[in-house]
């Protein structure tokens, strides 16, 4: 149904409306979680690294999720 709905023009461009506000709003709830989230150096380096992690050598998001965890932890430990 798709492909049938490409080769309209005008529903090509309502859909391409569609795609648009769909990465504005995924763009601001991005923003929104950041800033609500990045609250203290820890935080902002653990995001940092993660993201690191993620682009250059393409770990699971599970380690990171538990890594997370796990200096959370012990974070929490020491204080």
């Amino acid at each position: 149904m798709i492909p049938r709905l490409r080769n309209s023009p005008w529903a090509s461009s309502l859909l391409d409306g569609i795609n648009a506000a769909s990465l504005g709003l995924m763009a601001a709830v991005t923003w929104q979680l950041g800033r609500a989230s990045l609250v203290d150096p820890l935080t902002i380096v653990m995001s940092l690294a993660a993201f690191g992690l993620l682009i250059r050598y393409k770990v699971n998001s599970t380690w990171l999720i538990a890594g997370g965890a796990l200096i959370g932890l012990v974070n929490m430990l020491i204080r």
